[in-house]
């Protein structure tokens, strides 16, 4: 056993749920089962699935069926890897602390998104459950993320940024709306990616307005809140 009560992960699949870990914390999304066998030398995804499904049993990740980036840290998984990291350097756990974060709803055009007329209301949750220590939450409407795992009703967690990098999942004003969408910013142009092949890339050329307002850390399904 763990010396958190869970059962012990063998080394492969440490280094599956580490390298989950890290693809969320630069992308903002999991990796798939084909970039999973790729990194780790694998002769196919099925190899890659069947280590995710032992991890599943494990409790330390959850799988989400019907997408090809199906996966979710939880918290047992993200407490684990860092008390493992932390108990070698005789440092206090990171990231079990409760943070409070306002859920934002719908965002009125050209007024900033952590307005207080935005904030639904507030949530305590604790901070391992995130690659990154989150700003605020907000709640997904429609389904142009799904194949990312980002369903319709979910709550997004969000770092607040101005920056991101070509294939993290940002929070994005165009013009009067603000959209969760798969970032890649070209020679003379930005794209805004749906993960779901129903939905049209967006694209901003020069001139047009555009601002980013944050980086996807992390997911909570709003049904585990209520």
């Amino acid at each position: 056993m763990s010396i958190l009560g869970t059962p012990k992960l063998t080394e492969r699949q440490q280094q599956i749920l580490q390298l989950i870990q890290r693809t969320i914390a630069q992308t903002g999304s999991p990796p798939t089962r084909a970039e999973i066998a790729q990194a780790l030398g694998f002769k196919s995804a099925n190899a890659a699935e069947e280590h995710l499904q032992a991890l599943a049993r494990k409790g330390a990740i959850e799988l989400v069926s019907g997408t090809s980036r199906g996966i979710r840290l939880r918290g047992e998984g993200m407490r684990q890897l860092h008390a493992r990291h932390d108990s070698q350097l005789g440092l206090p756990i990171p990231g079990l602390e409760q943070l409070t974060l306002p859920l934002i709803g719908r965002v009125a055009a050209g007024s900033p998104i952590l307005a207080q007329e935005h904030i639904d209301q507030s949530y305590q949750v604790e901070g391992s459950l995130f690659a990154s220590r989150p700003d605020y939450l907000l709640k997904v409407r429609g389904m142009s993320m799904r194949d990312a795992g980002i369903l319709d009703g979910d709550l997004l967690a969000v770092q607040s940024t101005r920056e991101a990098r070509n294939g993290q999942i940002v929070v994005a004003r165009l013009g009067d709306d603000v959209t969760v969408k798969r970032y890649w910013r070209g020679p003379d142009r930005i794209e805004l990616r749906a993960e779901n092949p129903d939905f049209k890339t967006l694209v901003v050329v020069p001139g047009e307005p555009f601002e980013i307002e944050g980086l996807a850390v992390g997911l909570i399904r709003n049904t585990v809140m209520l």
